[in-house]
């Protein structure tokens, strides 16, 4: 394997955490021509990077195969399986049960790229942002549980219910934190539909300016792990299920780096050039 030539490539010791966790290689047919390292490797370029596919430096496969192998790992449920599996370990290691029982939902706005349809965007009147909406849940760690994404347009309370019947269904989760634009009729909804409590923790009535509020403050810093990728600063994707897709890889990589940590973060030597 060569050495590790760019920041967003894995160590070996994060690879030996994502190859188990991927499917085995069909059986007919030619043997795969590119190591699923360097497919990986490349997927996670682009999502750090920011960089079209079509971008991809020629020392990775050709951009056709990395999108192949993404779409169609993307159809299998090996990102949801990724995160699962990869929450579960961080979660041990901070002495943690494996699975959540409470968890903590927010929304953020991001803005639209020309690539994004008008099927799939809208205004956030709030935020002033043309684009769309994202809503995660995460655990009381700030770890991705489920993510979902539509248009900006879409109210908290009315888009939040596909975040929360996933991780309904995908996890013990049965009490969630939210702020108050989760308020309303959704906190029945939810405690009818799902049997899920939905907690509702406003901020101090004598709030001036910026305060941690208790418990919401868990979620509020996930979104900034996150778009330190930069192909979430905003939204390329056509396809909102793209979004998500790529919303779960930049967790895979952010949950990766966190089990394989053995000291402080240091910043990229400095290349001077003569």
């Amino acid at each position: 394997m060569p050495p590790q030539r760019y920041p967003s490539d894995l160590t070996d010791a994060q690879w030996d955490l994502i190859e188990p966790l991927l499917p085995e290689p069909n059986s007919g047919g030619r043997p795969e021509k590119h190591p699923r390292r360097e497919i990986v490797n490349a997927i996670l370029y682009v999502v750090r990077s920011g960089c079209p596919w079509r971008y991809l430096p020629t020392d990775l496969p050709p951009w056709q195969t990395v999108y192949w192998y993404f779409q169609q790992w993307e159809q299998a449920g090996v990102t949801e399986d990724l995160l699962r599996e990869l929450r579960i370990k961080a979660r041990r290691q901070d002495g943690r049960d494996d699975e959540p029982s409470a968890g903590v939902i927010d929304s953020q706005s991001v803005k639209g790229a020309d690539t994004v349809g008008r099927d799939s965007r809208g205004h956030d009147s709030g935020k002033k942002v043309n684009g769309r909406k994202r809503f995660i849940i995460t655990d009381t760690t700030g770890l991705l549980v489920t993510v979902a994404v539509m248009a900006a347009s879409r109210q908290d309370r009315d888009g939040a219910m596909t975040a929360l019947l996933s991780a309904y269904l995908t996890t013990p989760i049965r009490h969630i934190v939210a702020d108050q634009g989760f308020a309303g009729r959704l906190v029945d909804r939810v405690r009818d539909t799902l049997r899920t409590t939905l907690e509702i923790v406003r901020k101090p009535a004598d709030q001036r300016g910026f305060s941690v509020i208790a418990r919401r403050w868990v979620v509020e810093r996930t979104p900034a792990w996150l778009t330190a990728c930069r192909r979430l600063a905003r939204d390329y994707e056509r396809d909102p299920k793209v979004s998500e897709a790529v919303i779960r890889w930049a967790a895979i990589a952010g949950m990766a780096r966190r089990l394989t940590c053995t000291g402080p973060a240091r910043r990229q030597a400095r290349i001077v050039c003569d």
